[in-house]
């Protein structure tokens, strides 16, 4: 547990960093099964305050905070791109489309390897390959209910052998 509580889930069932409450104790890194946070040792804030260099604040996405040094730190799932996209819907009066909002690295995979989506909506793409034999979570034994997960690779396609 985070002692000052920059760790939380949101009601969707996203794991949020909230990076101003974070004082880096790390204890979410240890708590953490899958090693996946990372600790900022890096101050990207002081390039920016030295100069107002438009190229180097160009750079960076507007809508992703630039973290302090001395952070944790995690894949977000693009959690502005789900704000926005609910947030659209909501004002258009409409549930949210299934496979309407992606993720950075979902968009720019040129493979289509990663799907993102909503596993509770049985019309999503998720959502059918969870039901898909090959689907499976890193330290499922733990029990810790990972919301991603993986498809195992055919090895031997071979129809005898099925």
């Amino acid at each position: 547990m985070c002692p000052v509580g920059a760790t939380t889930h949101s009601h969707d069932g996203l794991n949020e960093m909230t990076y101003n409450r974070c004082i880096g104790t790390r204890y979410c890194s240890n708590n953490c099964p899958y090693k996946v946070r990372k600790f900022n040792y890096f101050n990207f804030h002081d390039d920016l305050k030295e100069e107002r260099n438009q190229v180097k604040e160009m750079a960076n996405n507007p809508d992703v905070t630039v973290r302090f040094r001395g952070v944790m730190e995690k894949c977000s799932y693009c959690v502005q791109r789900i704000r926005e996209g609910t947030q659209r819907a909501r004002r258009e009066n409409r549930p949210l489309a299934p496979n309407e909002v992606t993720t950075a690295c979902q968009d720019s995979c040129p493979t289509q390897a990663i799907i993102f989506g909503d596993m509770d909506n049985p019309e999503s793409q998720v959502a059918a390959l969870k039901k898909d034999s090959r689907d499976y979570a890193l330290l499922e034994e733990l029990n810790v209910r990972p919301r991603t997960t993986y498809m195992a690779r055919v090895r031997n396609p071979h129809p005898e052998l099925g």
